[in-house]
């Protein structure tokens, strides 16, 4: 059998999606003093990084980007994050990443942020897939599909362009 691959997203739809969630999160954090942006790495930190940039265009809110580091095999295991959690404490944080499958990455990551004292947490996704395990929710999306659960979503950013393939 072979794969198929089918370009869902390209690199300049892309870069509208970044723009478009910027102006949502600058809509929703319009009166905080700074914002904190954590990706999930890989993708939902490249992401983070592209969003992060376009929002310091568009704001003049100061953006910190965190590092969210999940075992995405195991994500019970502890979360770790390049910031301490005072950095973040009473802050308002948008918690960034690329696809949104089961929803376990997701969860677990909003389950980290919520140790702490927080302003208001918001989650970010470029794909929503629509096949949740777990009751969370994107509330800035790029894009909604709905898919099968044996085809594979698959986003790359690179140099060259970036885009979002279903195989």
């Amino acid at each position: 059998m072979t794969t198929i691959e089918n370009k869902i997203l390209g690199h300049e739809e892309i870069g509208h999606k970044i723009r478009r969630i910027a102006y949502q999160i600058y809509e929703t954090f319009v009166d905080e003093e700074e914002i904190v942006i954590a990706g999930i790495v890989s993708g939902g930190l490249t992401f983070a990084e592209k969003i992060a940039g376009v929002f310091s265009e568009i704001s003049d809110i100061p953006v910190t980007l965190c590092e969210v580091r999940i075992d995405k095999n195991t994500p019970t295991n502890p979360v770790s994050t390049s910031l301490s959690e005072d950095a973040y404490r009473h802050k308002a944080v948008v918690l960034v990443d690329d696809v949104l499958n089961s929803g376990s990455t997701l969860i677990y990551g909003i389950r980290h942020f919520l140790n702490v004292p927080l302003k208001k947490l918001k989650t970010t996704v470029l794909v929503d897939r629509n096949h949740k395990r777990y009751p969370v929710k994107a509330d800035f999306k790029g894009i909604s599909l709905s898919t099968s659960l044996q085809e594979h979503v698959s986003v790359e950013f690179s140099d060259n362009g970036n885009a979002v393939y279903l195989r």
